[in-house]
């Protein structure tokens, strides 16, 4: 093993055996949990909510109307930002659609 990855790897050790004695606190960080996948009807409620064409919808959320027709054609489903992002605007539309949602919240 290269020198410098086993004296890293020894101080990790080091590192563990104290934590287990009580002599060192470390650093945890709690994740939020993945968005549930949204279903293209839930899509399609969410943009007529906001009373949004599929254009308007697919602008604030930077995407290609094309996309939008296909997730709520359930062609495609959305994943990893996009899901996020839409998750996001279900909880909170204001953040992701700003004027749009206006007073209909």
């Amino acid at each position: 093993m290269e020198d410098r990855l086993y004296k890293e790897f020894m101080a990790s050790l080091g590192e563990v055996l104290d934590h287990a004695k009580g002599k060192l606190d470390l650093r945890t960080t709690t994740l939020p949990a993945p968005p549930h996948p949204m279903s293209a009807e839930e899509i399609r409620l969410l943009r007529e909510h906001l009373h949004a064409s599929q254009a308007v919808f697919a602008r604030c959320l930077n995407v290609s109307t094309k996309l939008v027709q296909a997730w709520e054609a359930n062609r495609r489903r959305p994943q990893g930002a996009a899901l996020r992002l839409l998750d996001l605007a279900r909880r909170e539309p204001h953040v992701v659609f700003g004027e749009l949602v206006g007073g209909r919240e």
